[in-house]
């Protein structure tokens, strides 16, 4: 009898022991971006990670990759979907390429401040828009982030008013159909290039310009390498911070919203830092001896939005949501 008493207590220890250690063990979140070290939305992620920490001490194991160390870029997304990593920044534009009726969110002149983004996501319609992305893509949204406002950088000066003064300019853009549509509505010759390649590009006259916020500008040093900043300020860019659902639907309540609070805790104080920047680079890129000119910006809005509203793509997108975007910018 007290041998079975005994064996009975050894077996409920080892249950015991057992249920401690998987309730302990960490979920593991491998948070992959192309971006380099220096960008902000990049340094971000290690605020994601402080922040998740300190809500839910223990529970996560977060591993930051920069600069496409884990997965290049276009290879990210596919990754999570996959199941082999479980956090990255999705952009609205590989959204729209997966979803084509959400390709709205990626017009020209759309959005105009890091706010109203934030609040289109926090309606309604936001919320129809994070269900259906979660459906289809397996991928939850939890916050988007401030990228900047996007502006056009020419390896050689050039006199650019219109979109016409575009014509024929090789102009980079990352290699979704949206991104490449943007580029064709802003008047120039868009042209595929992995973000990695295009210092070299530029430097090499492989391509003519880029379009970027001024932060990543600064960030990836495309300044040593071209002459000339637009002030176009054609699209009001936003990324989101992303987990695939593999991952969300292991997590309990409290789980979820350390994650939710974390990701917008990091894309609060990239917004705050993308914003001071923005502020202060026009004078640091006089400084390095380009010039910076300001186009006929009325010019550009409407040759892109009616590039937009009479193309194929904006037949598809979801009715009346133009207007409840706009509306939503002045609250």
């Amino acid at each position: 009898m007290r041998t079975l008493k005994s064996l009975a207590l050894a077996a409920l220890s080892f249950t015991a022991f057992v249920s401690v250690a998987a309730a302990q063990e960490k979920i593991e979140l491998k948070y992959t971006v192309p971006s380099v070290p220096t960008d902000l939305h990049t340094q971000a992620m290690k605020v994601f990670k402080d922040k998740l920490e300190e809500l839910a001490p223990g529970r996560f194991d977060t591993q930051l990759y920069d600069s496409g160390s884990l997965f290049a870029q276009g290879a990210d997304l596919d990754a999570l979907q996959r199941g082999n990593a479980e956090m990255t920044y999705v952009s609205f534009q590989l959204i729209a390429d997966a979803i084509p009726e959400y390709g709205l969110f990626t017009a020209g002149y759309l959005f105009q401040s890091p706010a109203h983004y934030r609040a289109v996501l926090q309606s309604d319609i936001g919320k129809e828009f994070k269900q259906k992305v979660s459906d289809e893509m397996g991928i939850q949204l939890l916050d988007v982030c401030y990228l900047g406002t996007r502006q056009i950088n020419l390896r050689t000066a050039k006199d650019v008013k219109t979109p016409a003064d575009l014509a024929g300019v090789k102009l980079r853009m990352p290699s979704s159909d949206a991104w490449l549509f943007l580029g064709q509505a802003l008047g120039a010759n868009p042209t595929p290039l992995p973000f990695g390649e295009v210092y070299l590009g530029l430097q090499t006259g492989t391509i003519d310009a880029q379009d970027n916020p001024l932060p990543t500008v600064e960030a990836a040093k495309f300044y040593e390498v071209t002459k000339q900043i637009v002030l176009t300020s054609h699209l009001v860019d936003g990324i989101n911070v992303t987990v695939n659902n593999q991952t969300w639907e292991k997590l309990d309540d409290a789980g979820k919203d350390a994650m939710t609070k974390a990701a917008q805790a990091s894309c609060d104080w990239n917004n705050q830092k993308r914003v001071e920047n923005e502020e202060r680079l026009i004078g640091f890129f006089k400084e390095k001896g380009l010039e910076v000119t300001t186009p006929d910006v009325d010019a550009f809005r409407k040759h892109v939005q009616d590039f937009y509203l009479k193309s194929d793509r904006a037949a598809s997108w979801p009715q009346g949501w133009i207007e409840k975007i706009n509306a939503l910018a002045t609250k």
